[in-house]
């Protein structure tokens, strides 16, 4: 398990980190969400132990996270890092023995890997002769080569298409299975809702949305309903309650201040022509953040 407790960073006279705390169980995803400068980046660093004067604690498996742990860890970073003029195998026997692995097992888990992702004609290529797509993988590669017990995934799908991505997820999952610790961070909120059971978003260091999603979603009043039929815009935003109406392909997203006003929407629509679809749907996360750190800037 990681602890993340009362963490607070400075820098000089600016305060990157203001008191986080937060925790990741073995074999749970946990997704650290927010905008650029909001703290994620320097929190990452602080785990890594690359950044150490800071206040507050972080622990994983009860211990402090020192040299002695840091093999037990991988890291995706979202900045590309890998050394271009190396060959694929260069690259690879580097971050290993970082790591302290021996040369064999390296190199065994490295065709293992090359050829889980297809690309194993790429072994002996260097880096800077790879596409972009093939060069997250590479970099994928390095941050699970040792079998991390702590996970830290940095915007992960860059420069992925939707096949890739979904070969990508397979394997977090299986980390996940295997009892990993993982910690997940993306822009993408639908990339968030796919893996991660728990957040925290960070708005200048501090946390504006923390805990399970699914309570999230829950506290958030405003819901959606989703509609197929003939309806009329115009008067359907006079209806008691309606926040909102948009137009997506066939589908009308109707959104509501709360529960209590789904019945008003309905003896409207039970009376419009060629309904097929009345569905209220929770918000998406990606509505939630936009709103709840708006309200946080505006403060």
């Amino acid at each position: 398990m990681l602890k993340v407790e009362n963490v607070t960073k400075y820098y000089g006279n600016f305060k990157a980190v203001d008191n986080l705390s937060f925790e990741v169980k073995d074999g749970e995803i946990f997704g650290l969400l927010g905008v650029n400068g909001a703290g994620k980046t320097t929190t990452f660093r602080m785990i890594m132990r690359l950044i150490d004067d800071y206040e507050g604690t972080i622990t994983l498996d009860n211990k402090p996270i020192d040299y002695t742990v840091t093999n037990k860890i991988g890291f995706l970073t979202e900045e590309r890092s890998l050394l271009t003029k190396l060959t694929v195998k260069e690259q690879i026997l580097f971050y290993g023995h970082l790591k302290d692995m021996k040369e064999e097992e390296i190199l065994k888990k490295l065709d293992y890997w090359l050829d889980r992702f297809e690309v194993k004609e790429y072994k002996d290529k260097k880096i800077k002769e790879l596409s972009k797509g093939n060069q997250q993988k590479i970099q994928f590669i390095s941050a699970i080569i040792n079998d991390p017990k702590l996970l830290i995934l940095d915007e992960p799908f860059s420069g992925l298409d939707p096949i890739n991505i979904e070969e990508f997820k397979e394997v977090i999952l299986e980390f996940k299975k295997k009892g990993s610790t993982i910690i997940f961070s993306s822009h993408r909120m639908d990339h968030v809702e796919m893996f991660c059971e728990k957040l925290v978003i960070l708005l200048r260091g501090k946390p504006v949305i923390e805990g399970y999603i699914s309570d999230i979603k829950k506290q958030y009043r405003k819901k959606n309903i989703i509609v197929i039929g003939d309806i009329d815009i115009k008067d359907a935003k006079k209806i008691d309650g309606v926040v909102n109406i948009e137009k997506n392909a066939n589908e009308y997203i109707i959104k509501i201040e709360d529960e209590s006003k789904i019945q008003n929407v309905f003896k409207y629509i039970s009376k419009c022509k060629n309904v097929t679809k009345f569905v209220v749907e929770e918000p998406s996360l990606n509505e939630i953040f936009i709103a709840k750190v708006g309200e946080a800037y505006e403060k």
